[in-house]
């Protein structure tokens, strides 16, 4: 299966043509997880057919390294094997497979996407921060108020922060809609697991780090994005109440399920929820003092997410001591959908004859 694969256009129109012709996959391979999607066309947007997910930690040792370790290849390629399974027992025809920080970075990175593909099949792009930044986007349209004229969209990840400064307005012609400009966007090189590895590896399971290198933490991450603020005047824009909040990752998902009080995880719940900021610092100040131990006890973090909880938590409470936005709302989405939107957008223009013979 290709990065990004076609297939012959039917000849039939209506539902049979453009999106509906296809079953689509998309998968997102960061640093800490794997993540697989495979859908087909709604009249609302997409039906999830199949998903996987999985935290391979990829980019495991890599901050010290400066190159992918066996024990993460090994697990990846554990979760490719089942990704591309599911691909060709969904019987995909349009798909695109991305690759981000930790293949960005690694010094092995293009030789271990070599061994993807012999083994699995699969066939990955390594993107940079601006495509994530606009995939990410794409994949919040619709959480998005057009009356607010700025948004801040955050995306936490496990190799690097991603955040946009988006221009919203309405679309002028007929049709109407949103109008989304993507103005800038920045990567901080902070994720929830090159912090952890730079700021608390060693640091014993049954210990909480000390308040001191919390705040270190905390830091470095408003140190990061001050000149981003600086650059586009954001502190201001939000003091009048011109700007919006969404968060895009794990961290801030978890934050969230956290807040509503939730025993176990669930998406239908978290996605679109909104909250606010004093409840954020709140709950980060309650989990930067416990331990690895202490975390694994709590719903919705467990086992899976607790090594790296302190760190995502550090990143959430810098972000939000930095940009003192009121709110926050909460996306459990991403790069997979924006790719899903950006596949059922060409399938449309393929299937258009005004578009035919177009590249």
């Amino acid at each position: 299966m290709a990065g990004d694969s076609t297939s012959q256009q039917g000849t039939r129109g209506g539902w049979h043509s453009g999106r509906f012709a296809h079953t689509f996959a998309a998968i997102d391979l960061g640093t800490n997880n794997c993540r697989l999607l495979v859908a087909r066309a709604s009249v609302e947007g997409f039906d999830v057919v199949d998903a996987y997910s999985r935290p391979v930690r990829l980019g495991e040792g890599m901050a010290l390294s400066g190159a992918l370790c066996g024990e993460a290849i090994d697990r990846t390629l554990e979760a490719l094997d089942v990704c591309a399974a599911k691909i060709a027992r969904n019987r995909v025809t349009r798909a695109r497979h991305i690759a981000t920080e930790a293949c960005r970075r690694a010094c092995n990175g293009e030789d271990f996407l070599t061994l993807v593909k012999a083994r699995t099949g699969l066939a990955f792009e390594v993107i940079p921060p601006a495509e994530e930044a606009r995939l990410a986007v794409a994949s919040c349209e619709n959480l998005i108020d057009p009356d607010i004229p700025h948004a801040l969209l955050i995306d936490i990840g496990g190799g690097s922060t991603e955040v946009s400064w988006l221009r919203i307005g309405r679309k002028t012609d007929r049709c109407g809609g949103l109008s989304i400009e993507l103005v800038d966007m920045t990567s901080v090189p902070w994720g929830v697991v090159t912090l952890t590895e730079s700021c608390v590896v060693g640091q014993p399971r049954g210990e909480p780090v000390t308040r001191a290198r919390y705040d270190d933490m905390v830091q470095r991450i408003r140190v990061a994005l001050k000149p981003f603020c600086a650059r586009h005047g954001i502190g201001g824009a939000i003091a009048r109440g011109e700007v919006q909040m969404i968060g895009a990752s794990g961290t801030v998902t978890t934050v969230s399920a956290h807040h509503l009080g939730l025993k176990r995880y669930n998406r239908t719940m978290v996605d679109g929820s909104r909250i606010g900021r004093e409840s954020i610092l709140r709950i980060c100040d309650q989990l930067s003092v416990l331990s690895v131990a202490e975390l694994t006890t709590l719903p919705c973090i467990g086992t899976d997410r607790a090594d790296l909880a302190l760190a995502g938590g550090a990143i959430l409470e810098a972000i939000c001591r930095q940009w003192p936005a009121p709110m926050v709302r909460v996306a459990d989405r991403g790069l997979r959908e924006g790719v899903l939107m950006d596949l059922m957008r060409r399938a449309d223009r393929e299937a258009d004859p005004r578009h035919q013979g177009e590249g």
